[in-house]
């Protein structure tokens, strides 16, 4: 049923009906399941003069959406950016929802714009020039201790493109040592001030590794061409290691390309912007291609990177074995609420809602008045396992906005206190189409060994309903 919601609201829901009928095909067909088939949501900065001076540090010139310049590309040259052919090689996995944030916009955390990082899986940073300001800091260390990936490309010191007296290394080194999350070194390196000409820095001997050894191939070595390294410190966070280096260097020096944790996110680090040139942009910019360069694997090591950052990879370094399985209990809620904890009357056999399956769902909202419904199951996801989140949603709504969200469901990770380790995916009432679909994430081994939950939160404003019916979820494991 559409947009009819829960008593006390059906009369208010009928009024504005027929309006629905008119435009439920509309809003069906402009709002896009995004993350059924492409849940893995990679955001590229152009808000911090990515294309100042001689720089080109784009995927595309349509931004936010690359798709606004070719839906279906198959060379780099359908898009425009010396990043273009990063982004297309992304695209054209499937696997990948690419956004840019454009320049002029911050960087936010919490809100519900497409670009706020709280609803994507991984942000790359290709060479800041400019400082990131006090909040879009605070957005960057929340978005990563709660599960983001970042990935942070820096360039030698001094290459300051728009002249404001900052380069790409004291802007990132400013990110992580001047923030309101943690300055302690959250990450455990350095950037060094350093210009190193040229050299082509080798992997170390790690076969376990799904950077080095992942899915689109084997990474041997990368590129200096005007570069810098990294000073690990592993005394102040033990997960950091250096996975290339410099000629001549290993242990805690001359690391060109490095990883790290903070809190349940991921952190990579390089030390160089031509390895992910090109050779392709603007009009105007005399650019290299380090991406084909024959004498190094930068084009394997980008996309395996980006893999392990957005948590499609096997986590970066191995661990134990895993016996695939399911771990939610009460799938389809048809035993009511056991197993799970939720508002009263979420799990429910109401006929004013469709079942996908059986005759349980869980019907999140749908009151028409200002309400909150939360719908959690904790589990402890095994050693050595990678987790794959799924469950099918039908949104239902009384509102008639094409434009704004007033009704919000939020699936999120939290952790045994309630906080928030990451949130999935932001729904609302701009979400609305007529029967379930399936949406399914990736979570990758970041949870592996941890006790976490799987949580659902509705909130609905003060009028007109909005309903988010889930069934048929699952956590499997393998």
């Amino acid at each position: 049923m559409l947009g009819l919601g829960r008593s006390p609201r059906i009369t208010t829901a009928l009024a504005v009906f027929g309006l629905l009928v008119a435009s439920a095909a509309v809003q069906a067909a402009a709002v896009a399941p995004a993350h059924a088939a492409t849940p893995h949501r990679v955001l590229f900065d152009n808000g911090h003069a990515e294309t100042a001076g001689n720089a080109d540090w784009i995927i595309s010139t349509s931004q936010p959406d690359p798709l606004g310049q070719d839906s279906t590309p198959s060379a780099e040259t359908d898009w425009t950016g010396a990043l273009s052919s990063w982004g297309v090689a992304l695209q054209k996995t499937g696997d990948y929802s690419l956004k840019t944030l454009p320049s002029g916009s911050s960087l936010t955390y919490g809100g519900t714009a497409a670009t706020d990082l709280s609803n994507v899986d991984e942000l790359v940073l290709p060479e800041p020039n400019t400082l990131f300001t006090t909040a879009e800091k605070t957005a960057i260390m929340t978005f990563v201790k709660n599960g983001g990936g970042l990935f942070m490309i820096s360039d030698h010191t001094g290459a300051d493109r728009n002249n404001d007296g900052y380069d790409a290394v004291e802007v990132l080194n400013d990110l992580m040592s001047n923030n309101s999350v943690d300055s302690t070194d959250p990450f455990g390196f350095a950037i060094d001030s350093l210009s190193i000409g040229s050299d082509y820095p080798a992997a170390v001997g790690d076969s376990t590794n799904a950077i080095l050894h992942g899915a689109h191939g084997t990474v041997t070595k990368s590129l200096i061409a005007s570069g810098t390294t990294v000073t690990l410190k592993p005394a102040d966070n033990a997960a950091v290691k250096g996975l290339l280096y410099r000629t001549g260097y290993s242990g805690n020096t001359g690391a060109f390309f490095a990883t790290s944790t903070f809190g349940s996110g991921k952190v990579a680090f390089w030390g160089d912007s031509s390895p992910i040139d090109d050779g392709t942009g603007q009009s105007g910019n005399t650019l290299y291609d380090g991406w084909n360069d024959t004498g190094a694997t930068n084009a394997a090591l980008a996309l395996n990177a980006t893999d392990w950052l957005a948590g499609t990879g096997s986590g970066g370094g191995g661990g134990g074995s895993c016996t695939a399985a399911q771990l939610l209990a009460n799938q389809g809620f048809e035993s009511g609420a056991t197993s799970w904890t939720a508002t009263s009357g979420v799990i429910t056999d109401s006929s004013g809602e469709a079942a996908r399956t059986g005759t349980y769902k869980a019907w999140l909202n749908g009151y028409g008045s200002a309400n909150t419904d939360t719908l959690s199951q904790s589990v402890t996801i095994p050693t050595g396992c990678s987790a794959t989140l799924s469950f099918h949603l039908h949104v239902d709504t009384a509102e008639t906005t094409t434009t704004t969200a007033y009704d919000i469901l939020k699936a999120q990770i939290v952790n045994g206190s309630g906080t928030v380790l990451a949130t999935l995916a932001t729904y609302s009432n701009l979400s609305a189409a007529s029967g379930f679909t399936q949406r399914t994430f990736n979570l990758g081994t970041t949870y592996a060994g941890q006790a976490v939950g799987v949580r659902f939160t509705g909130t609905e404003g003060s009028t007109l309903q909005t309903s988010f019916v889930l069934d048929d979820t699952a956590l499997d494991v393998s």
